[in-house]
């Protein structure tokens, strides 16, 4: 059986309503609100600001880091307080689709860091936070190549479907799991991609749509990041 109707009577190449604010945090250096629909995620930065302890310090280039969490509040079932293993795995990912597009050596001995917080979610949480991620960086004024835009893409019961909802990313057929959700991030006037997480299995076939998918939906994330930005100029 081929999954045929989404749970939210989407379209499956549409993503769900897409709002974004830049300079939501005052006392940042740059700071911004990324949702999807009810996925919904701020990002913070501060810096670049001298690393301490100073034998940590690069001479040639400063250094990002990067927290994400959800908030306890942020999902309906009991969540502790705090970073868990799959934050830490987040916060990795999320910084390594970021590198790419900063200039590190524009700040050398320096250190900027970005805490992303999930306030409300409904799937694609780390994609959400890239994009807030991304808009807080340039608010900032850090030297940057580029934007990054992330959006999730899955292949339900045999279709593929972008930016999946909870009730997509638990879909089964007969009482096995029918879904591949794929995080991507791509750098978003170069079409390059740099993250790709894979939960799940798929053919190459349908892998190379899933991208495909991912792109057309970046694209139009770009235009409502641009938009976020030149509104606070």
């Amino acid at each position: 059986m081929t999954y045929t109707k989404r749970f939210d009577g989407r379209k499956f190449d549409e993503m769900r309503e897409i709002e974004a604010k830049v300079g939501v945090i005052p006392r940042a250096d740059g700071s911004a609100y990324f949702a999807f629909g009810d996925t919904k995620a701020i990002a913070a930065v501060y810096g670049p600001r001298p690393l301490h302890p100073v034998f940590l310090q690069n001479p040639e280039k400063g250094i990002i880091r990067v927290y994400y969490d959800m908030l306890s509040f942020s999902v309906n079932e009991r969540k502790k307080p705090g970073p868990a293993r799959r934050s830490m795995e987040i916060s990795y990912v999320t910084k390594k689709a970021l590198e790419p597009i900063i200039n590190l050596s524009a700040f050398p001995n320096t250190v900027t860091d970005v805490f992303i917080n999930v306030i409300q979610a409904n799937a694609s949480t780390r994609c959400a936070g890239i994009n807030a991620a991304s808009m807080a960086l340039a608010q900032a004024g850090i030297p940057m190549t580029d934007l990054v835009g992330a959006v999730s893409v899955g292949f339900v019961g045999g279709a593929i479907a972008t930016d999946v909802i909870k009730e997509e990313e638990d879909y089964e057929e007969d009482g096995e799991k029918m879904v591949s959700d794929i995080a991507m991030a791509f750098l978003l006037r170069s079409q390059k991609l740099s993250l790709l997480q894979l939960d799940g299995k798929i053919d190459s076939e349908n892998l190379k749509k899933a991208i495909e998918a991912a792109k057309k939906a970046c694209a139009k994330i770009y235009e409502v990041q641009k938009k976020a930005l030149k509104e606070t100029k």
